[in-house]
């Protein structure tokens, strides 16, 4: 498996996920600061208030990430900690905090990948109504522009937005993560309202004119597949196809909704004013691509919206109840290229969590997870072989850290981390990683 020259070996973090300190500093609370302290919301009422302690260590993580041979890290900002409130007045010591970090990996000769919007949403943009308020657009790309005047110079690869597909369904429309709302109309206006502020953004990095710079957005994309040949089973499968991989992707590429999925929505549809699509489908210089599973998906007509999703017997499951599925990987890769052309892609996000223990000695052996990555890397570089344009690779996580609505349970990281010591130590698929990156350079 030899991949092409140039080509970027990361790992990927999200700022309230490792970070800590959350309102160190001046720092304003976010959505995920504000949710995890309500009871109820998180596993075992963990918080993100220390995390990994990276606001802290960042020095020795960087020293980590040397140690694997990486050549690029996927990092985000928490939108509160260099503006407070959202808008106005600027935290000067967390903008210096990232200033800070991308020189450092600059001189480490790591390529910096800065995500703008990792969920963290500051709460004060909350309580104007969050992502269901049209103006959050604004809000985004003001905050977006000042980022690129900042670090545009030094940082030369820029995502929008993580998952906006998450955002939209699990923070408003199902409640599991943060702002925990339940409801469709204002999912759908968060959704638009997110592609919005893409785009908006999108034309901000335009207008800064940064020649060495090049902007994206990150999605979940995977395929979605039907348990049978029953026409039932194809419909609920086409339709969350349409749901998950193309909501996002449709208005970016070609400045529409997918039909099936707004006939489906009905009177909840967004409604986009008249430049809404033209500023959507601002241009952008690469996408993003996060995959862990496939779904088989079958009709069930006792389910609120028709569909269950089928176990897989006798596969190989994640901690997080996902199949090990890495054919899904070049299945999506390819249908990417094959719908919306030349686009280079990254791989943005990709892992799994295991139940990973240290021994005696504290070395952690996670033979799953080395498997996990070879046999993707395969599928990955089987598309390359035949022609899609994948530009890098970047695992997740680079060490295990706060899931979301799992806290500290579920661990996907490289490095295996204490998290009453903070001591890191690298796994075995960290050292695998390491020794494949090695091996590429030859």
């Amino acid at each position: 498996m030899q991949f092409p020259q140039g080509f970027l070996w990361g790992a990927a973090t999200a700022a309230y996920q490792i970070e800590g300190s959350p309102l160190a500093d001046g720092a304003g609370a976010s959505i995920w600061h504000r949710f995890s302290h309500t009871p109820g919301t998180i596993l075992n009422g963990d918080t993100g208030d220390v995390a990994c302690d990276h606001y802290r260590r960042w020095q020795e993580d960087i020293e980590w990430m040397k140690r694997l041979g990486l050549n690029a890290y996927r990092f985000s900002v928490a939108w509160g900690r260099v503006l407070p409130t959202g808008r106005g007045a600027v935290n000067h010591k967390g903008l210096d905090f990232y200033k800070r970090l991308v020189d450092g990996l600059l001189q480490a000769g790591i390529t910096p990948m800065i995500t703008l919007y990792h969920w963290d949403l500051p709460a004060e943009l909350q309580d104007c109504g969050g992502w269901a308020n049209r103006d959050c657009a604004k809000w985004f790309a003001d905050y977006a522009c000042f980022m690129f005047r900042e670090l545009g110079d030094r940082v030369p690869l820029w995502a929008t937005l993580n998952e906006p597909w998450v955002v939209m369904a699990l923070g408003y429309l199902w409640g599991q993560h943060a702002p925990g709302m339940r409801d469709i109309g204002a999912a759908a206006k968060a959704g638009h309202h997110l592609l919005l502020g893409h785009g908006k953004a999108v034309q901000a990095f335009r207008a800064q004119g940064l020649p060495n710079a090049r902007i994206g957005i990150v999605t979940n994309l995977g395929p979605q597949q039907p348990a049978s040949d029953s026409p039932q089973d194809q419909m609920v499968a086409a339709l969350w196809h349409n749901f998950i991989n193309r909501y996002f992707l449709d208005p970016i590429f070609r400045g529409e909704y997918p039909d099936t999925v707004i006939n489906f929505i009905g009177e909840f549809a967004p409604k986009a004013a008249p430049d809404d699509m033209r500023i959507i489908q601002s241009q952008i210089d690469f996408l993003g691509v996060n995959y862990y599973t496939r779904n088989v998906l079958a009709y069930d007509a006792s389910d609120p919206i028709g569909s269950r999703t089928v176990f897989q017997e006798g596969k190989l499951h994640t901690e997080m109840g996902w199949e090990v599925y890495p054919e899904g990987l070049y299945e999506i890769l390819k249908w990417v290229y094959e719908e919306y052309g030349e686009i280079p892609l990254y791989i943005t996000e990709n892992g799994a969590a295991f139940p990973d223990t240290p021994n005696p000695q504290g070395e952690v052996d996670d033979p799953l997870r080395v498997d996990y990555i070879r046999t993707h890397l395969e599928q990955a570089h089987r598309a390359i072989r035949e022609g899609v344009p994948l530009k890098g690779y970047f695992y997740w996580s680079l060490m295990d850290n706060f899931e979301w609505a799992f806290g500290y349970s579920k661990r996907f990281g490289l490095l295996y981390v204490d998290f009453e010591t903070q001591k890191r130590t690298m796994k075995s698929s960290g050292r695998w990683y390491a020794e494949f990156i090695a091996g590429q350079r030859r």
